[in-house]
Formats: structure tokens, sequence, C-alpha cells
């Protein structure tokens, strides 16, 4: 169990850091939002991707699931900034 939930953070941090380095400008969001939002888009990548049919043959790491999860978790984190209002802050 602990394991488990220690995996879910680092891959949170993986997915979620992944997705506001693809994001253009720079979010105003904390590090634990990043985790959070980036483990969501990682469970709902792979739940996705399995709902549609790809295999997961043996268990291990699956590149198709884990960019789909980057794109969910760019979505999420871009929702959450539309949300609370937070701005981006582009470089000019």
């Amino acid at each position: 169990m602990l394991w488990t939930i220690l995996g879910a953070i680092v891959v949170g941090l993986i997915v979620g850091g992944l997705a506001r380095l693809i994001m253009p400008g720079k979010q105003n969001i904390g590090v634990i939002m990043t985790v959070a939002l980036g483990a969501l888009g990682s469970f709902l990548g792979s739940w996705v991707t399995y709902q549609l049919g790809y295999p997961n043959e043996n268990g291990g790491f699956q590149i198709i699931p884990f960019l789909v999860g980057i794109i969910i978790a760019i979505v999420l984190i871009a929702i959450y900034l539309g949300v609370t209002g937070r701005r981006s802050t582009a470089a000019h």
C-alpha cells in the first residue's frame, strides 16, 4: 500500500512536471497541485487508453498511457488555472 502511494506521487510529479514544461508560459501553481494533477492525469490516461483497447500485456511501463496521461494533465492544469483565475505569465 505504501509503495503504491509513493509510486503515484513519483509518477504524478513526473507527469505533472512534464505537462508544465510543455505548456507555454509560466504557470502559477504549486508543487502539491502539480503532483495531484499529474497523478490524476496519469490515472485517467491509463484508464482511457485501456478502455479504448490498449493492451497491458506485461504490466510494466507503457509509453502510450504515459503520453496520454501527460496530455490529460496539461488539460487538467489549464482547467485548474482557468477556474482559480491564476494567470500564466508569458515572456515578452
